[in-house]
This record gives C-alpha cells, sequence and structure tokens, in this order.
C-alpha cells in the first residue's frame, strides 16, 4: 500500500508538472505495436497525450525545436506544440526494438480563429485549414467588404502566412453609366463711331480723323470717290456733308452677336470588381519634340476619356475610382516653332472616389464660370464732351457663360445572351441601286428576314426615328 502511494504521488507530481510546463487541453492518441501509424496532429502552443498498448523504455523526437515530449508512465507521452513543421516521434520498448514511428506535425491552432471568425461573421459559409505554417481560408462570402474583414482577422493569427481560396458570391460586374454635360453662351456687343474732317482754304489745306479715319488715304478715298469703308464684318453707317471749303464725314459702326454651344457626351463601361477598365473616343495629335537635334513625333489623347475601378463592398454597394476627362484641340491658340505650328488643348477633367448603391447618381463635378469684359476707348477730353463726345468714343462689351456637370450612375450586370442585345445597326440596310438613284433614299427599307422577331432589338426595330428625336433644344 505504502509502494501505491508513493507511486500515485510521483504520477500526480508529473502531471502537475506537465500542465505547467504545456497548458491547454490534451487529447489522446492510442498506439498499437505492429501496426501504422497515422499522422499525429498537435496544435501550436496546445498538448496531445500518446499512449501505447505496450510498455516502453526509451523516447527521441527529431527537432526538440518543433515538440517537445514528457512521459507520463512507461505508456503515456505527453507531447507539446512548439512550432509549425514537422519531426519524428521514436518509442522503443525494454529489449531496444522499435515500437513505433509516429509523424508529429504542429501547425497554428486555429480553434480560437473559428470561433473569432463566426462570432464576427455569422452566417458566413468560411472553411478553415492549415497548411504548413499557414492558415488556408476558402469557401464563398457574400460581399467583398466581409472577405476583407475574414483575411485581416486571419493575418493576427498567421502574419503573411494566408493563403485566400475565398470567392464572392453575387454579382460582381459593374457598368458605369458617366454623362458629360456642358452649355456655352456668349454676348458680344460693340459700337464705335469715327468722324474725318477735310477743308482747303487758298494756299493751306488740313485733314483731321478719329477712329477708322485716322489714314490718310482712307479719308482721301472717302471723300474723293464717295465710299464709306466699312471695318471687318461690322455693321456701318457712314454720312458725309460740305459747308464751305469743309468736307465732313461721320461713320457709325455697331455689332451684336450671340452664340450657344452645348457639348453631351454618355460614355458607358463594364468592368469586372477590383479591376480597372479604361475608355477613349477621340483621337490622338501629334505633337513635335526636339531632342539630341532631332525631332521626334509625340501622340496626345484628346476626345473622351473614363478610367474607373469599381469595387463591390457590400451587397450592391459600389466604391468606385473614376477619372474621366474631355479635351478638344483649342485651334484659337497655337505655337509655331521650326516651321511647326501645334494647337492647344482644352479639358476638363475630374478625379474621385465615391461610393453609392446600384442605379443611383452622384453629381462628382459641376462648374459653374462667367467672364465679363467692358472696354472703353476714347479720345481724351473730346471723349467726356456729353453728347457729341460720343463720335469720339467706342465701346465693347463681352459676356461668356460655362456651365459643366458630370453625372455617374452604376448598374451590376450580369451577362446575357447575344440576341438580347441591340446594335446601332439592327434596323438599317443598305440602298439599293434604284432606291439610291431614282428616289434618292441613302438608307433601305428592312427586309423581312433580317428584321428581329423577338428580345429587345425588336423592340427598337419598331421604333420610328424618322421625326426629331433624341435631345431637343428650343
Amino acid at each position: 500500500m505504502r509502494l501505491k502511494s508513493i507511486v500515485g504521488a510521483c504520477l500526480l507530481g508529473m502531471a502537475l508538472s506537465t500542465t505547467i510546463f504545456a497548458p491547454g487541453h490534451a487529447e489522446t492518441l492510442r498506439i498499437m505495436s505492429g501496426t501504422a501509424q497515422a499522422p499525429l496532429h498537435v496544435p501550436m502552443n496546445r498538448a496531445v497525450v500518446v499512449e501505447s498498448d505496450t510498455p516502453f523504455a526509451e523516447l527521441s523526437i527529431a527537432n526538440p525545436g518543433i515538440a517537445d515530449i514528457q512521459t507520463l508512465s512507461d505508456r503515456s507521452i505527453y507531447v507539446l506544440g512548439k512550432l509549425p513543421g514537422r519531426t519524428t516521434l521514436t518509442i522503443l520498448g525494454a529489449d531496444g526494438k522499435l515500437i513505433s514511428n509516429v509523424d508529429v506535425q504542429v501547425t497554428p491552432d486555429v480553434a480560437e480563429f473559428k470561433e473569432r471568425l463566426k462570432q464576427i461573421l455569422p452566417g458566413e459559409n468560411i472553411d478553415v485549414r492549415t497548411a504548413n505554417d499557414g492558415i488556408v481560408l476558402s469557401g464563398t462570402v457574400s460581399s467583398a467588404q466581409k472577405l476583407d474583414r475574414a483575411l485581416d482577422l486571419a493575418n493576427r493569427y498567421a502574419p503573411d502566412r494566408v493563403s485566400n481560396l475565398m470567392m464572392v458570391a453575387g454579382t460582381q460586374q459593374v457598368m458605369l453609366k458617366v454623362r458629360f454635360a456642358e452649355m456655352q453662351r456668349s454676348v458680344a456687343k460693340s459700337l464705335a463711331s469715327s468722324l474725318a474732317v477735310r477743308g482747303t482754304g487758298g494756299n493751306l489745306s488740313g485733314i483731321a480723323a478719329t477712329g477708322n479715319y485716322t489714314a490718310t488715304g482712307a479719308v482721301s478715298g472717302m471723300f474723293d470717290s464717295g465710299t464709306v469703308p466699312i471695318a471687318g464684318d461690322k455693321g456701318a453707317i457712314g454720312l458725309g456733308f460740305t459747308a464751305g471749303n469743309l468736307q465732313f464725314a461721320v461713320l457709325l459702326e455697331a455689332l451684336e452677336s450671340k452664340g450657344v454651344v452645348r457639348t453631351l457626351a454618355e460614355p458607358n463601361l463594364t468592368a469586372l470588381s477590383g479591376q480597372q477598365a479604361d475608355f477613349l473616343a477621340g483621337g490622338e495629335y501629334p505633337i513635335p519634340v526636339l531632342k539630341d537635334n532631332s525631332v521626334s513625333i509625340q501622340y496626345k489623347p484628346f476626345g473622351v476619356e473614363l478610367a474607373f475601378t469599381p469595387r463591390v463592398v457590400d451587397g450592391d454597394v459600389i466604391n468606385l475610382e473614376i477619372a474621366a476627362a474631355v479635351s478638344a484641340i483649342d485651334t484659337t491658340v497655337s505655337m509655331s516653332q521650326g516651321g511647326f505650328t501645334v494647337n492647344a488643348f482644352k479639358k476638363r477633367s475630374t478625379s474621385t472616389t465615391v461610393e453609392m448603391r446600384d442605379g443611383e447618381s452622384f453629381a462628382i463635378a459641376g462648374l459653374l464660370q462667367d467672364d465679363f469684359t467692358d472696354l472703353n476707348d476714347q479720345i481724351p477730353w473730346l471723349g467726356d464732351v456729353p453728347v457729341l463726345g460720343a463720335l469720339f468714343r467706342s465701346a465693347d462689351y463681352q459676356r461668356k457663360q460655362s456651365e459643366l456637370v458630370i453625372i455617374v450612375t452604376p448598374h451590376l450586370v450580369s451577362p446575357v445572351k447575344g440576341e438580347a442585345l441591340a446594335l446601332p445597326t439592327d434596323r438599317l440596310k443598305l440602298p439599293t441601286e434604284s432606291e439610291l438613284f431614282l428616289y434618292g433614299k441613302t438608307a433601305g427599307g428592312l427586309s423581312a428576314p433580317t428584321k428581329p422577331t423577338r428580345g429587345p432589338a425588336a423592340e427598337v426595330a419598331k421604333q420610328d426615328f424618322s421625326g426629331s428625336y433624341g435631345y431637343v433644344m428650343e
């Protein structure tokens, strides 16, 4: 009885020491001599108890840095996982014979990670596995945002050792509709007067003129021929009369111009979530570049440019990184050098990041510009004379207004069958020779075999575009 008590106390002390040495819940693996043993999976910083059906006398571990061992009895072994990896546990009997070689595989402890994953992302179908010293995530999640959360949590348990095999459910393709709308209005008014006087008396003669009559030749030509020179494209009224030896001429010029310009572009572009898509409708302008005493040509794109990266965040919430621009060649500004003439560009562009739901719209850019110019030219002192001073004065008035709006609308889209999509050429047929030469038709009628019978293309074919359609500006 006393010997049994001593042996029990020793075993109890060994159990307590191993508990301090390697805390955690210990599982049990039974080893039968003479049979093939399955690999022993030990979570890192946790322990597994190995029990042998026969007493052993000697134990050895190939790599103590991966796993540590301690005996509980002549049939029980305490295996503690220290670092991720694989090693071998060798068990020998009292006669030196081999009882078994156990393949020990230490993997990261994912039990706590699985619990936290279910708490943070309940209802998500995510499978967690270990591979070597890392974590592998697979399955299907409902949104890209939840996928990022799962990866962020996994990196806390296995930094830089996470393999992502997860997929995002739902539609992950986004079509972006962008509308560029710009209105430009301009008003210009000009009023000018010119006065010329010529007098002769005896041996003396003289000429005085203002405005467009300042040139002697113009004055002489006006008096001699009786015609009135008109400056540029301005409307003009000329009056002339004679009083004794004096000849007078008065020229009144007036101009009023108004202009309206409308620019509208609606590019549409589709891209996969997380992938960038580019779009350009326009051309490329050649620009000469001087380098190393030689001239090379570089091409600068112009027209309607669009680049965006969509990200489906959660359900129908879409995050958009957008860069949009509308440019055109400005012929009013140019530079000439070395025999080359290069024009400037007019460009309206924006770059931003917004977030919205499927079908919602956002005005990502807007500009209202109002330019005003008022110019008054006059002859000093004479132009300040009441009433008559108008003959020695000219006035120009210009006002330009422009308004620009850029509106974006994203849509979640899925591919459809080809026959469901309508093309602009679906309703067009080339005219026959008789239709072109006899009737002057530039497009023939749509024959019955080529006419769509089903789907959206058929609806387009039924529409009549013979009258006014589209955007009509009063």
